[in-house]
């Protein structure tokens, strides 16, 4: 267990080999939102068996927009580090947010979907990555 200092954002983390939960207490804001990504940049980078990363937001008190576009970067880099990224304990505040945003099902689905699955032995995990639909883009991908 470790424990990163802040004055306004305190995170404390949990390892095992392929889980971590880090527990965010405070606001996640312009001034402290860095030291969550780079927390969860500092795991990915250090645990390459990661598969699971737990943020639990219990105890999260306001998200700017700031805040926001960090948890949509951790999402980011979680999705391209084929680690399941899961949001927990989300206060009504932060549900809220997250809806009235459009990123709910972003932030809370299951995009990573078939990452930790395989049709049979012997695959890897990029072998099921490949069999997950792809999800249009842009601004043409509504037509």
């Amino acid at each position: 267990m470790s424990t990163y200092p802040s004055s306004h954002l305190r995170l404390t983390a949990e390892d095992t080999e392929t889980t971590v939960r880090i527990e965010l207490r405070g606001d996640l804001d312009y001034d402290n939102a860095d030291i969550l990504l780079d927390a969860v940049t500092e795991k990915l980078r250090e645990r390459p068996r990661l598969r699971d990363l737990h943020l639990g937001c219990a105890g999260l008190g306001s998200v700017d927009s700031t805040g926001l576009s960090i948890l949509l970067m951790i999402r980011r880099r979680t999705d391209a580090a084929q680690v399941c990224l899961h949001l927990e304990d989300r206060t009504a505040a932060l549900d809220r947010l997250l809806a009235i945003t459009g990123s709910l099902d972003y932030l809370t689905g299951d995009a990573t979907r078939g990452v930790h699955e395989t049709s049979g032995p012997g695959e890897s995990r990029a072998d099921t990555e490949e069999a997950l639909p792809a999800r249009p883009t842009g601004p043409d991908s509504r037509a």
